[in-house]
């Protein structure tokens, strides 16, 4: 089945403004290709380091890291949600420069693959996308 998930910029070195991505992709795919989807929606370099993590808020210490240290990055989107009560899904890429997003399911009902449409695809797109290495005033 194809899940509409809504990926929102928390924070990040080179925030300038709001930012989100609404993003159809397979449920069975895993938290790597998910990865990849934001990757290419946010038009990032994929040169750094990252992770998943389940947790009440983006601050919590409580929380349930996904990386490919345990191979927990090959997990299956359907096997994460829904989600325990009052946790959040986010993704925190490149370490140093933290850019962090909350991901979340949209409420909309699951439905069948279209005919000829490559998953996972960006339907939707609002606000400033972010520049990954911004060009600093010196």
């Amino acid at each position: 089945m194809i899940w509409t998930i809504r990926v929102d910029l928390l924070s990040g070195a080179g925030i300038a403004d709001d930012w989100a991505a609404t993003i159809e992709i397979d449920s069975k795919s895993t938290l790597e290709d998910l990865h990849f989807a934001i990757q290419n929606a946010v038009c990032f370099d994929n040169d750094h380091l990252y992770e998943f993590f389940v947790a009440r808020t983006d601050r919590s210490r409580d929380r349930v890291r996904y990386d490919e240290e345990n191979a927990d990055i090959f997990m299956s989107l359907e096997s994460l949600f829904p989600l325990p009560q009052n946790k959040k899904m986010y993704y925190l890429f490149d370490y140093g420069d933290s850019w962090l997003f909350r991901i979340s399911r949209v409420r909309c009902a699951p439905k069948e693959p279209k005919q000829g449409e490559k998953y996972p695809r960006m339907v939707g797109e609002s606000g400033v996308k972010p520049q990954q290495y911004p060009e600093w005033d010196a």
